[in-house]
């Protein structure tokens, strides 16, 4: 007899046509299926970005001549070649260079999360295990994305390997997100605890990566060109897997192979801007004062190639083309999107609202003053890259269910205690501001996921949510608003219908920020 998720498995891969069937014996089941349809999409989106085969693409060898060639540049391979790495994606893309670059391989180490080993063996994934007997060591910390003692050793080791490398040498660097948690150096006196503590307050009130990362920058011994400052004279070549808004490379893991172009000033009004700089400890105080306006200096990163190998745009290209290979007319709106959740969650309610007009009634069922709001709305998130014309155009041309797909990493302003990441928070937010309209004959879905499969410090990557859940959930006692005020997003999806709204998959080994797919059907 098949299972559930066996049935709900086979529903997903149904046309369309059957799956929004809205005869009565077939709304739940039909709402399953949907919810199984968008799951298997985010995970195909995430199988898009895995780092091996990333790595993989990026780098070619000669076997015959030991001439490695990463995009226009070759290097010659002789015994030569070293490497170090730090993120959430790394243990990947070190097995991958393991089995490419084996053979020429002398040393290396890298930094990854705790755990992540045990995870990925527990879930079968050999292709993200190095070999038993690697030459690259293994260090595993920064438990729950916060620097830590093993992080700290880790990085210890990385600095030590770089610094005795010659120009001889060749330095393989692998980074990804989660990278700045993973390499903490700060220069003495400042303590980790101490650069940990200020890093929580700034996050806790808003900061967005950029701000954190030039501050981070400022206290390091090895991020904003640090590293490549102690592997000099050696050549440099950084493969990065981006977990910013636009992929600079200056702000992934905050720049280790990257000159700083930030200087004390810019930190003393990040500080300032968030009311912090009269709290500082005196080691940060003193660590500023002496840090020169420009650290690194630009000349000694002239022997780093930094390549971009995989990025949210590339997460966002695969889930519109699998959304439309399941019949959606699917158009990406922003691989940008950033600024406060509570403003982004507003935008995807009233698009929402603005495209399901469109959808089913061409146009006539949006308010002149609903328009308006989106665009200012959109205005005040400032997203560099949005369509939002074009995907409307989109919507009132589609004439069956239609996939808004975007990307970015919004930020929480901390007000509570509870537990959570910006994905559910950003989710039950969404779904809040679904129920607040009346949104006529069309059905809708929204999902926030990190592709990293962590959202914040819990085992769920995100979660989905529809216009009922305000309703559903006070059925059940739950007040949305209540959970919302203390930032528990993670303990009402766990309530919530027994935790059937939270995504789970798992450490996926990548990590290119969030995905976000926002679903209309017309019934």
């Amino acid at each position: 007899m098949a299972t559930a998720l066996q049935v709900l498995r086979h529903l997903a891969q149904a046309p369309l046509r059957l799956l929004l069937w809205r005869g009565p014996l077939a709304r739940l089941a039909s709402s399953m299926a949907l919810a199984e349809q968008v799951r298997q999409l985010f995970e195909s989106t995430v199988h898009a970005v895995l780092p091996g085969p990333l790595l993989q693409r990026a780098l070619s060898l000669d076997p015959d001549t030991g001439q490695l060639k990463v995009r226009d540049r070759s290097f010659q391979l002789q015994q030569n070649l070293y490497l170090v790495g730090f993120g959430k994606a790394v243990l990947g893309m070190a097995a991958a260079a393991e089995e490419l670059l084996g053979q020429h391989l002398v040393q290396g180490v890298i930094s990854v999360p705790k755990g992540i080993r045990a995870a990925m063996e527990c879930a079968g994934k050999q292709e993200m295990l190095l070999k038993p007997h690697s030459r690259i060591q293994v260090f595993e910390g920064a438990e729950g994305n916060l620097p830590d003692r093993d992080a700290l050793r880790a990085a210890l080791a990385i600095r030590q390997l770089a610094e005795v490398l010659t120009a001889d040498d060749l330095l393989l660097v692998l980074i990804s997100g989660g990278g700045s948690a993973l390499l903490p150096a700060p220069i003495p006196p400042v303590t980790l605890e101490e650069k940990q503590t200020l890093t929580k307050l700034l996050a806790a009130r808003g900061a967005t990566i950029q701000e954190l990362n030039t501050i981070r920058k400022a206290l390091s011994q090895l991020k904003g060109g640090g590293l490549a400052q102690a592997a000099y004279p050696a050549q440099v070549v950084s493969l990065i897997l981006s977990d910013v808004v636009g992929d600079p490379v200056e702000v992934i893991a905050s720049g280790p192979t990257v000159a700083s172009v930030h200087n004390v000033q810019d930190c003393l009004y990040i500080l300032n801007r968030y009311g912090l700089r009269a709290a500082l400890p005196r080691s940060v105080k003193t660590v500023l004062a002496q840090a020169d306006s420009d650290p690194h200096g630009p000349h000694t990163c002239g022997h780093v190639l930094n390549v971009i190998i995989g990025s949210n745009a590339l997460a966002l290209a695969e889930a519109q083309k699998q959304a439309e290979a399941l019949g959606y007319r699917a158009v990406v709106l922003s691989t940008a999107i950033q600024g406060d959740v509570k403003s982004v969650a507003q935008f995807y309610g009233l698009l929402a609202r603005v495209a399901g007009a469109r959808l089913t009634q061409h146009g006539a069922g949006a308010s002149v003053k609903e328009d308006e709001q989106l665009q200012e709305l959109a205005a005040q998130l400032q997203l560099p890259d949005l369509q939002l014309k074009g995907a409307l155009e989109a919507v009132v041309c589609a004439r069956g269910p239609v996939c808004l797909l975007a990307g970015g990493e919004p930020t929480v302003q901390l007000e509570g205690s509870g537990r959570g990441g910006r994905n559910q928070e950003l989710a039950l937010r969404v779904g809040a501001e679904l129920g607040r309209w009346p949104l006529g004959p069309v059905d809708v879905l929204f999902l926030s996921g990190g592709t990293d499969g962590q959202d914040g410090p819990t085992a769920a990557a995100g979660a989905w949510v529809r216009p009922e859940l305000a309703s559903q959930a006070a059925t059940e006692g739950l007040d949305v608003a209540a959970f919302l005020a203390h930032n528990d997003s993670h303990t009402f999806f766990c309530r919530f219908q027994g935790g059937a709204h939270l995504l789970h998959t798992g450490l996926t080994g990548t990590n290119v920020m969030d995905v976000h797919f926002l679903f209309l059907w017309p019934r």
